[in-house]
Order: C-alpha cells, then sequence, then structure tokens
C-alpha cells in the first residue's frame, strides 16, 4: 500500500522541482522579452510606415513647388512627381488622371497599386473633396498602408473634380514579414536555450545535491545495529556543512547506542548478583529453622534495598538529560557552598571543617543540580575516606572550580581515568557498602551538562574531586557567554532509556597540579593505595 506514494515521491524529487521551475521561468522569461520586443518592434515598423508615406507627400509637394518653370498642367506635374519618386522595398506609386491609373514610377514598384481590385476607384472617391487621405486597404491576399492626395496647380477651383492624384502605398504584410522572420528564429533560439538550459540544470543540480543523495542514502542504510557509516564531505559550502552535521548527529547518536548498550550490559551484571544471591540462599533457607529464615529474610531485604537503590540512581541520571532538568542562572558562589557545607554537616559520619574555602563571585549554573553534585562527593568522601573533609571553590579566570578534600588514603592513577564511569570499582572493594556505582557518574553528567569536567587529583595526603564549570563567573568574559547555557536548552539525544549515565570527559589528571593551598602536601607511598568504590 505504501509503494506507490513512495514511487510518486521519489520521481518528483526536489532536483525535478528545482530544475522544472528554472526551466519554467526561463522558457516565461525569454518569451514575455521576445512578445514585448515584438509588439514594440511590430509598432515602430507601422509608425516608420506612416512617416515614410508623410516623405513620400512632402517629397511630393517640394517637386512641385520648385519647378524652374510653370507646370503647364496637373498631369504633367503628377507625372514628374510618379516618375522621379524612387520607391523603396515593398512599396507601389501610382498617378491616377481622370479615375484611370496612368503615370507609373520608371523602376518596377514592388506592390503594383492598379492591380488590387477596386483600389483605384476608392482613392478616387476618398479625394474626392480634395483632402489628402491616409488609409488602408486590406484584402484576402494584402494589406497595404496608401496615402492619396490631389495634385493641384495654383488655386483650387471647388467646382471642378480633381483630375491628378498621386498615391503612394506600403505593403504591410512585407514590411512586417522580415521583423516576422526574426521573431520566428528568436522563437526557435528561445526553445533551444531552455533545453539547454533544462540539461544544464540537471547537470549542475545533480553535482551539487549529490551529497544529499548520499546522506540519504546513508540515513536509509543507518539503523540500530549499524551507525558506522558516514557522508563523504567535500567542498566548504552549504551542503557540506550539512554533511559535516549529519556526521555529527550520527556519531551522538552511536555513542548514546554505545552507551546504551554498555548501560543494560552493566546493570544486567550488578543486578545478576543480588539476584544470585537472594536465589541461592532461599534454595539452601531450611524453612524448619526460624532463626536461618529470619536471616535469609534480613540478607533477602537488603540485597532488594541495593536494588531499589540501583534502579533509583538510574532514574535520577536519565531526568538530567531531559530538556528541563537544568535552569541555569547567576548564583552568588560564596553563599551557595556554605549552605552546601550546612547540608553536609546534617550526613551521618560527615567531618566537615569548619573554614569554607570560597570566593566572592557571581557564576551561571544550576544551583540545585551542582548542590547534589557536591553533597554526592561528600557522601562519597565519608564512606571512603578518613579525617575532616574540606569545601570550598575558586576561580580560574573565568572558570570556576568547586572541589571536595578529603584526607583519605587516595585514588590510584589506574583508578582515576575511570572512576567516574558507571559501576567502576578497584580490585579490592567489594558490593557490600551500600553504594549502586552510579553517584560518580551523575556527579560527571551534572559537570558535563554545564559544558564542564569533573575529576580527582591527588592533594597530598587525600584526594580532591573537582567539578570544573568553563567561562561561568560573571563579569570575567561577559563577551563570551558560555556556550553550554545555550546548549542546555536543547534536547538531549533520544535513546531507549534516556542514555542515563553517559562516559563522562574526565579530565586528565596527570593536566593538573595538586591543590596549591593544601598545608599537608606530603608524598604517598604505594603501600597506601586501597581499592576505591564507586558510589
Amino acid at each position: 500500500m505504501t509503494a506507490a506514494p513512495r514511487s510518486r515521491l521519489r520521481t518528483w524529487t526536489v532536483r525535478s522541482r528545482i530544475v522544472g521551475l528554472l526551466t519554467l521561468l526561463s522558457f516565461v522569461g525569454l518569451f514575455v522579452a521576445g512578445g514585448v520586443a515584438y509588439v514594440v518592434e511590430r509598432e515602430r515598423v507601422l509608425a516608420q510606415i506612416d512617416a515614410n508615406l508623410g516623405a513620400a507627400l512632402e517629397s511630393a509637394s517640394i517637386t512641385v513647388a520648385n519647378a524652374e518653370e510653370p507646370w503647364e498642367s496637373e498631369e504633367a506635374a503628377l507625372g514628374s512627381i510618379v516618375q522621379r519618386l524612387a520607391p523603396d522595398d515593398n512599396t507601389g506609386t501610382l498617378g491616377i488622371i481622370d479615375g484611370a491609373p496612368f503615370w507609373q514610377p520608371f523602376i518596377p514598384p514592388d506592390v503594383p497599386l492598379e492591380r488590387l481590385p477596386g483600389f483605384v476607384d476608392r482613392v478616387v472617391a476618398e479625394t474626392a473633396d480634395g483632402e489628402i487621405v491616409v488609409g488602408t486597404y486590406a484584402s484576402d491576399d494584402e494589406t497595404v498602408r496608401y496615402l492619396a492626395a490631389p495634385v493641384t496647380i495654383g488655386e483650387p477651383d471647388p467646382e471642378a473634380p480633381n483630375s491628378a492624384i498621386f498615391v503612394t502605398g506600403y505593403d504591410v504584410q512585407a514590411e512586417l514579414a522580415e521583423f516576422d522572420a526574426a521573431a520566428r528564429i528568436f522563437t526557435v533560439v528561445a526553445v533551444v536555450v531552455t533545453i539547454v538550459i533544462f540539461l544544464v540544470g540537471l547537470l549542475v543540480s545533480g553535482l551539487l545535491l549529490r551529497p544529499v543523495r548520499r546522506i540519504r542514502e546513508v540515513a536509509e542504510r543507518s539503523s540500530e545495529q549499524s551507525l558506522s557509516e558516514r557522508v563523504p564531505v567535500t567542498g566548504r559550502d552549504d551542503v557540506s556543512q550539512l554533511a559535516e552535521t549529519v556526521n555529527r548527529m550520527l556519531d551522538r547518536l552511536g555513542g548514546s547506542l554505545d552507551a546504551q548498550r554498555q548501560l543494560l550490559q552493566d546493570v544486567g551484571h550488578e543486578l545478576k548478583t543480588p539476584i544470585t544471591i537472594v536465589r541461592g540462599h532461599l534454595e539452601l533457607v531450611d524453612p524448619t529453622d526460624a532463626r536461618d529464615v529470619e536471616e535469609t529474610r534480613a540478607l533477602a531485604i537488603d540485597e532488594l534495598d541495593r536494588m531499589a537503590r540501583l534502579v533509583d540512581d538510574i532514574r535520577a541520571a536519565a531526568r538530567l538529560r531531559e530538556p528541563d532538568a537544568f535552569a541555569i542562572v547567576e548564583t552568588d558562589v560564596a553563599v551557595l557552598v556554605e549552605q552546601i557545607a550546612q547540608k553536609a554537616r546534617a550526613i551521618e559520619g560527615a567531618d566537615i571543617d569548619d573554614a569554607v574555602r570560597t570566593d566572592d563571585v557571581l557564576a551561571r549554573m544550576d544551583p540545585d543540580r551542582i548542590t547534589q553534585a557536591m553533597l554526592q562527593l561528600i557522601a562519597n568522601a565519608v564512606r571512603h575516606a578518613r579525617g575532616p573533609i574540606t569545601i570550598g571553590s575558586r576561580v580560574r579566570g573565568a572558570d570556576l572550580e568547586l572541589f571536595v578534600l578529603d584526607r583519605g588514603p587516595g585514588v590510584p592513577d589506574a583508578l582515576k581515568a575511570v572512576i567516574f564511569d558507571r559501576f567502576r570499582r578497584g580490585a579490592a572493594e567489594g558490593r557490600g557498602d551500600g553504594g549502586s556505582g552510579l553517584g560518580l557518574a551523575i556527579v560527571a553528567l551534572i559537570a558535563e551538562q554545564h559544558g564542564g569536567t569533573a575529576a580527582v587529583v591527588d592533594a597530598g595526603g587525600g584526594s580532591e574531586f573537582q567539578i570544573v564549570l568553563p567561562r561561568a563567573v560573571v563579569g570575567a568574559d561577559d563577551d563570551d557567554q558560555p556556550t553550554w547555557v545555550a546548549a542546555l536548552a536543547e534536547p538531549a539525544p533520544p535513546s531507549a532509556i534516556a542514555d542515563p549515565v553517559a562516559p563522562p570527559a574526565t579530565a586528565d589528571p596527570a593536566a593538573r597540579a595538586p591543590h596549591p593551598h593544601d598545608p599537608r602536601a606530603a608524598a604517598r607511598t604505594d603501600a597506601e593505595e586501597p581499592g576505591w568504590h564507586r558510589s
């Protein structure tokens, strides 16, 4: 049922519409221009005929008036006019005496006026009152524009009929024939030019739209199983930019699908262990032993609680991908960091320094999401570090860094590059600390949605977890507003599970110097490397 519409759509393509429209416009333009030129030129030819008739009358008048000797008769004057007149092409000249053709030029004219049926009688009748007449004679074969003027010597006698009449005329159809031939040539040339425009348009549009066709073909071949093909990019025009945009979109879709597959694998792996544990204990429980039943029940509830926390964290991470998940506002950093410290002191086991290290600046951020990320870092430090925890922020040019500094054993170098990936654990860790493995991934995602990064660096006798917000400080670089402010208004790439925790862009730990103001900077020994657990 869908084959026929698809076939019609492919027949009448964008290329066909563009070429067809350009060809039609060229065809109409040529013929409108030619038609206007034809009408104007035709009117000019007709006006020129009347002008030539007037010139012939003036020439005849001069011939009569400038004679060296008086004319013997009107017939002699008429003969001199007719015989001296040099006829043009497509013209005829005639002298009528007493109502009959009498004088003709020495050179035979192109138009024999005396042979036109009824022409002589018509001229005699129209000049009977002695007036000069300009008229048009039309028959089935010919159309003649003529001038007829009575020839008189001295004062005309109103009582006496005109005996001598000078007549000259132009064959209108013959005069227009040359111009009509040019019009026909123009028509042929216009048709040929239109055909050439059509063919050149097909060729050029095919070359210009070839990248668009490749984009369509790549899009048709792309699927969830294969997103590796990319559109070839040639040139530096709008179409090549479109191809680059499509390639970037395919990169994002491919990354989203890869992250989705990895998430499903990780979730399946994470859920497999508690399910196996619960099933194994339920299979081995002794229903007659109340103590065994109670212990198995407590273990099953604990594992189910851990699965529930995992699901909640996945949902929380998924919500961070929603378009309206972030509200970027100008925030007082000092006030925000102090509020975070107050909230952190309510966390069980948290030993927060009284001194909060921060800068008194305004920064563009979502304070709720930044608070969520900082509290997650603090909870992670409470779970895996020891000693007091320092919270603060610092300004580096237009960038803002928020940090959580602990006095723990630190993070091994091999784990720093992947610690913000979901479900990452150190070699010496277990699963019994209550974490879901998504806490630091959520922190990285919040930083990423702000256009920044999350990282961990060594800080003497501990580790410093950082959230870096580039160009977030208000007033430091107002001419260059952070691109992530506008980017947060754009929808996230779609995926089946909203790609809850994509692998974050983690800063290179080696590229950052240790915490500059930590008074406890001291070298760590290899024996202090523990196994770190993701919260």
